[in-house]
């Protein structure tokens, strides 16, 4: 009796362990959520930045509106109000009108909660800034001119 109770413990330990590798392996250290905004630069970088310090009241610690990203302090009542960090980036297009790349990382955290930021940031931005403007359309092509016509009697005037 007293074998059985060991093999079980070592069973459970074993159990306990690969489920804490899998936990560690299952989220790879770069997840994270993107989505491409219409909105432009501007107007994306400051509904993000109003969502996360206003709406979520999150604390900002670290910001450069040049190079597009800012760090924050993410509190989630699913861990115990354990604090952890997170951050947008703002990734622009070399094309002017190009949407702009928004990339939001809570690397501690499970990436359902980076998924609800990027759903609350679209939504956020579509109530202040209405639908997303249309990218302009590129101008039509030049038309490419007929092929040159030799005529009916080009042939004639060979002979």
């Amino acid at each position: 009796m007293g074998l059985s109770r060991v093999r079980r413990a070592v069973c459970g330990s074993l159990v306990g362990v690969v489920a804490v590798g899998w936990l560690a392996v299952s989220r790879p250290a770069e997840a994270r959520s993107t989505f491409d905004s219409a909105y432009g630069f501007d107007r994306t970088y400051n509904a993000a930045l109003r969502l996360v310090r206003l709406d979520l009241g999150l604390k900002v610690t670290e910001k450069d509106d040049k190079s597009g990203y800012f760090v924050f302090d993410y509190r989630s009542t699913d861990s115990g109000n354990k604090i952890s960090t997170g951050s947008i980036e703002f990734v622009r297009s070399p094309e002017a009108e190009a949407p702009v790349r928004v990339v939001v990382q809570l690397p501690q955290m499970p990436r359902y909660h980076e998924q609800v930021l990027v759903d609350s940031l679209i939504r956020k931005m579509h109530q202040d800034y209405g639908d997303p403007p249309e990218r302009p359309k590129p101008p039509p092509a030049a038309p490419t001119p007929p092929p040159v016509d030799a005529g009916v009697d080009a042939s004639d005037d060979a002979e």
